[in-house]
């Protein structure tokens, strides 16, 4: 039996599409919003609604951005020689609060599953390897600690050595199964320092 309009329980539905959002809580969003004064609600669809338009990958390091090339990947401080491979854009975002790596990045946008059918092919492997041809000094491979994260580590160690460039790995520090994203800043750091050649 529905307790509400057809707006209401859409709306409902709507948020509970969201990652991490039961019914209840996309009951308690849709109520909020219905709450909110309209200018609010109006500016909260067009950033939805911007964001979805005008973000897409950067050029180089295939983070998101609503730029060509991403602000990290166009500031001539950062030490382009030096590339730490990540799973996503949160993972990114993880480590830039430490404050304490200067390099690039590049983000696979996944890692390699053969239990969910996700190859070599389906991740950003290809665009790393071309970014190779440049001049790279290191590639830091932080991946997530899960079976699929070492799994990328391992095929990403196997591309890469035959080049000549070093490949290293995050240090432990960083929990087994665990999301760099829900990581500490200290934890990074000390996973980051103590990296070890593969």
């Amino acid at each position: 039996m529905d307790y509400y309009s057809s707006q209401i329980n859409n709306l409902i539905e709507q948020f509970s599409t969201l990652p991490g959002i039961g019914q209840k809580t996309a009951q308690r969003l849709a109520f909020h919003v219905l709450n909110m004064p309209e200018d609010n609600v109006r500016r909260l669809s067009e950033a939805l609604i911007e964001a979805r338009t005008n973000i897409h990958y950067c050029k180089e390091c295939y983070t998101l951005t609503d730029q060509e090339i991403c602000p990290i990947c166009k500031d001539p401080a950062r030490n382009h020689r030096i590339i730490m491979v990540v799973e996503n854009t949160r993972d990114l975002a993880a480590y830039e609060k430490t404050g304490k790596y200067d390099g690039v990045y590049h983000v696979l946008h996944g890692a390699i599953s053969p239990m969910l059918g996700i190859g070599p092919g389906d991740i950003r492997l290809k665009e790393l390897m071309t970014r190779l041809e440049g001049e790279v000094d290191e590639v830091i491979v932080a991946t997530n600690s899960s079976l699929e994260g070492e799994t990328t580590a391992m095929y990403i160690s196997k591309l890469i050595k035959p080049t000549g460039i070093k490949v290293t790995r995050i240090a432990s520090g960083v929990p087994v199964g665990g999301d760099l994203e829900y990581i500490d800043e200290v934890t990074l750091l000390r996973a980051l320092e103590g990296r070890t050649e593969l």
